[in-house]
């Protein structure tokens, strides 16, 4: 028997770990993207989601999250 675990060994500063669920189209959108841009998925969403918070300091809406997933996908 081993004692290896599963996943990250070290858990990434400043992140955390959270189940989210996206429509297939958005994730499969930003899947494309971060293989032509040569990133990670999850970096780009969460590029997305800062670029949006950056843009205004209001509190995020699912209108205002919907808009900036729109925006991002019409980019792609």
């Amino acid at each position: 028997m081993t004692k290896a675990k599963r996943g990250a060994v070290l858990p990434a500063a400043g992140k955390t770990r959270i189940t989210i669920y996206l429509n297939d189209a958005i994730l499969e959108a930003f899947r494309q993207r971060a293989e032509k841009e040569g990133k990670g998925y999850q970096t780009l969403i969460n590029e997305a989601l800062s670029a949006s918070l950056a843009q205004s300091n209001a509190p995020v809406t699912i209108a205002t999250l919907r808009q900036v997933l729109r925006e991002e996908l019409h980019a792609a």
